[in-house]
């Protein structure tokens, strides 16, 4: 007589589940630890998907409207450049086991809704830290790990690709080109633009004056499109069992989302303030003049409301809570493709956006995921070597004049708490830079001696301050 066990194949898929989450991680000998190890980017893959999408974007030309064609060609054509540069960059993440996730993730709201069937979507991690998600056009949706990251379940997750699927359904980017074409063609704007140029002076301030407010942008969405891929999106996720609490919980995370929480200062003068090698309170002093940076040491303001990333987040939950009120039962669930997939994703990625800043050529955007993140992981391998690559970098930069295209500049525009790292990156002197790695790298050495990054970095460093 055989024996069966219901639980055995639930079990089963548990463990294999698991251990495919091990794959985005090493195991050092020494350490034993588990060590953050980057998932390659494949470059055939990058390159298969640009010449699909190119072929698919020249295809779209020949379907253009004959009036006015030449500037429909145009503005389709900044909107392919963007494309194009994020495959260019190797910003679109390329690691099959979190494709598959997404892939599984779409399927599931797709499967649910007749309408989105007939249309072709494909869907992406974005490498990007910045924490947001944006329909790019030909189908494509960029899910950006600085948001993924920052989630807490999969209905949260599901609510932000609905809202991008509703702008693809809705055609917003595609209306948004056609009613910017139409109205700057439209005979009243041509009689402005005569007068503008037939005037004697301002006629850039006039010309600003006339088109502000319908300016296009190819990868913005007006405040009333948002609105209606939420709408729309909702709907979209109605059809699933998906929460849809999950849809107000999002938006309220969004909405204080670009809060910035680090105290800088503190944190780079608890990390660089070593025995033999003291933290200077010069490194992050603030520069006054015509050419002095912007930074503040005092926590930054809330942002205004038109300054976030996600504006009008109280609103919109406003105006869903109702329908998810009416809607909302007991059948339906936070998590339904993959709970464990999703924490393991969303670990990995607080990571990756710190790979892919660096190499992109933004050494204080990693330095600053970086230090944001041994907050929560104090003496965590990969972010301790990290540190130190990133400022025997810097030293490398600064020495063949290059540093200027690696470290952003101190801005009124930036979070308070950033500028404070970006005015001690312009403070520094050359020889400090390898200095202040090699100080900080030293109290880890016995630990951390068998991870060939981290003695790469710290030999690098010792050698440079001999």
């Amino acid at each position: 007589m055989k024996m069966y066990f219901p639980w055995l194949p639930i079990l089963s898929r548990i463990c294999i589940s698991f251990l495919t989450c091990c794959l985005f991680f090493a195991i050092t000998a020494n350490a034993q630890s588990l060590v953050f190890d980057p998932a390659p980017q494949s470059e055939s893959k990058l390159k298969s998907l640009e010449q699909q999408f190119e072929a698919h974007y020249k295809a779209s030309l020949e379907q253009l409207p004959a009036k006015n064609k030449k500037e429909y060609v145009s503005l389709y054509g900044q909107r392919w450049e963007n494309i194009k540069s994020k495959l260019d960059k190797k910003e679109i993440y390329t690691a099959a086991f979190a494709q598959q996730y997404l892939d599984d993730l779409v399927q599931v709201i797709v499967k649910a809704n007749p309408l989105l069937q007939q249309h072709p979507i494909h869907c992406y991690f974005s490498r990007s830290g910045v924490p947001n998600a944006s329909y790019i056009g030909e189908g494509i949706i960029l899910f950006n790990m600085g948001l993924f990251n920052e989630l807490e379940n999969e209905s949260q997750v599901a609510f932000v690709l609905c809202h991008e699927l509703a702008h693809y359904y809705l055609q917003h980017s595609e209306n948004g080109i056609a009613r910017y074409v139409n109205t700057m063609n439209g005979k009243d704007m041509q009689v402005e633009l005569r007068k503008i140029k037939a005037s004697e002076f301002k006629k850039r301030e006039q010309l600003e004056k006339l088109v502000r407010g319908i300016t296009f942008n190819s990868r913005r969405h007006s405040r009333d499109h948002e609105a209606e891929a939420d709408s729309m999106g909702l709907v979209f996720m109605q059809h699933t069992r998906f929460s849809l609490e999950g849809a107000l919980t999002a938006l309220t995370l969004l909405d204080t989302i670009d809060v910035d929480t680090m105290d800088t200062a503190a944190q780079l003068e608890q990390l660089f303030n070593a025995k033999d090698y003291p933290f200077r309170k010069r490194w992050i002093a603030k520069k006054e003049g015509l050419l002095g940076g912007h930074a503040k040491l005092e926590q930054d303001k809330e942002p205004g409301d038109s300054l976030k990333t996600h504006p009008d987040c109280k609103l919109r939950i406003k105006l869903l809570a109702p329908y998810v009120k009416a809607n909302q039962n007991d059948n339906r669930v936070l998590n339904i493709t993959d709970k464990m997939k999703f924490d393991s994703l969303r670990h990995a990625f607080k990571y990756e956006v710190i790979v892919y800043a660096y190499e992109n050529d933004n050494y204080t955007r990693s330095l600053y995921y970086t230090l944001s993140m041994l907050q929560e992981s104090p003496g965590d391998p990969y972010l301790v070597t990290q540190v130190g690559k990133i400022l025997n970098s810097c030293y490398d930069a600064q020495k063949s004049h290059t540093l200027g295209k690696r470290a952003e500049l101190p801005s009124p525009g930036n979070p308070a708490n950033y500028n404070v790292l970006l005015q001690m990156i312009q403070n520094l002197y050359l020889e400090e830079f390898p200095a202040i790695s090699f100080h900080y790298l030293t109290p880890f050495y016995s630990q951390l001696n068998s991870y060939t990054a981290f003695v790469r970095e710290y030999n690098k460093a010792k050698q440079l301050i001999q």
